[in-house]
């Protein structure tokens, strides 16, 4: 579920609290074969029949709703099994060719790991939500720093401990249900900050990027030195950054970071993409083609600026996917797609044709391992590029 959504859902929740309405989260815990969304995927339902966002294309909503109204009335939280494909005697009859299991729970904010859970949502803080599928076993949320909240059943303790801060190693943790030694369903939930889209140059192009990457949920940065260019006008839902190519060590970018060079500025170029490749940011992007990015590293090396094999590694030019963009929306439509596939470790290619799956490989059933402590792993993703001009042009 993408920060967008989570944005949506959040603000739909404290408006029904502010009219006294009484509200439901129904998440998708596991998934087999097809279907439209992964585990993680949430949907506010409120007491008038009201809901916003969605499970699936709109397969499952209006029997979602149902069970929701009653979760709403009752307290109970229910567990229900959705078999989507066409020829199932007792099935929805839709065609996935697969099943998705839905979770329900009424949402009290009287609670104090509902109300931690949501406050990291809001936040966009790390954090891993662990919720047994059988009922009575209680709760656990653990956050990045190893603080744990909540009455999770004693045996299983240890077991969701692990799993949580294994999770949270990674920089792009997903949801997933885990079967602990008991043999019991554990469904981990994750909270992640949402990803930042960094800016170099306030430009007419970076505008449609800018606002795409905000609808899709991104934390969107603009940097440039040119004040009157920085207009929420221009820029709306983006934070803007007045800064001189001098300035640029004021900003820091987050873990998760996407910083594209696009001031169509030599000097103010070649100053950003050496703050950028210096950050530690994980993707470093040079708009326009090759020679431009060897050039500025030439000229940054001229100038005594060196990189390290790794943060050359870090650096993509050309940007974006091979879609025969032009004009500058669809040059940002280019963009966003690398950033997604990068991000989620795909190649980008077309689906059509494609025999496999068409997302990753299943988490459900998976046991984990139970160690005393839990060694740090590198962060999801895709292997890093080695050298520059290995990504294809739009």
């Amino acid at each position: 579920m993408n920060a967008a959504e989570t944005r949506a859902l959040l603000g739909a929740l404290r408006a029904a609290h502010a009219r006294g309405q009484r509200a439901a989260i129904a998440t998708v815990v596991g998934v087999r074969g097809s279907a439209y969304r992964r585990e993680g995927t949430r949907m506010l339902i409120l007491d008038d029949g009201a809901q916003v966002c969605m499970l699936s294309g709109g397969c499952l909503e209006a029997e979602v709703v149902e069970v929701a109204l009653d979760v709403i009335r009752t307290g109970d939280s229910a567990l229900t099994h959705y078999d989507l494909s066409e020829d199932a005697t007792w099935g929805l009859g839709i065609g996935c060719g697969g099943s998705v299991d839905v979770r329900v729970e009424r949402v009290d904010p009287d609670d104090a790991v509902t109300a931690a859970w949501l406050g990291a949502l809001e936040a966009g803080q790390k954090a891993a939500l662990i919720v047994p599928l059988r009922p009575g076993a209680g709760r656990l949320l653990v956050t990045l720093d190893g603080e744990a909240l909540g009455d999770l059943r004693a045996d299983l303790r240890p077991f969701a401990l692990a799993a949580a801060r294994e999770r949270l190693t990674h920089l792009e943790p997903r949801a997933a249900t885990l079967i602990a030694p008991d043999g019991s369903a554990v469904f981990v939930d994750v909270s992640t900050p949402p990803p930042q889209l960094v800016l170099y140059g306030a430009g007419h192009d970076a505008m449609p990027l800018a606002a795409q990457a905000h609808a899709l949920g991104y934390d969107v940065h603009v940097i440039d030195p040119r004040s009157a260019y920085l207009t929420p006008g221009r820029f709306p839902g983006a934070t803007l950054h007045a800064l001189a190519p001098e300035d640029l060590a004021a900003f820091t970018p987050g873990e998760r970071a996407h910083l594209i060079v696009m001031n169509h500025h030599i000097d103010r170029d070649r100053v950003c993409l050496a703050h950028a490749l210096h950050s530690g940011a994980p993707y470093v992007g040079v708009l326009g083609p090759r020679s431009r990015a060897l050039d500025l590293l030439s000229a940054l090396e001229e100038e005594g600026v060196t990189f390290t094999p790794a943060q050359l590694g870090r650096l993509r030019s050309p940007i974006g996917l091979r879609l025969g963009a032009e004009a500058p929306e669809e040059v940002a439509l280019s963009i966003l797609a690398e950033l997604m596939a990068w991000r989620r470790g795909y190649d980008g290619s077309f689906l059509s044709g494609h025999a496999g799956r068409i997302h990753h490989e299943p988490t459900h059933p998976v046991t984990p391992p139970l160690p005393a402590e839990v060694p740090a792993e590198p962060p999801a993703g895709p292997e890093p590029v080695t050298g520059v001009g290995t990504s294809p042009t739009r």
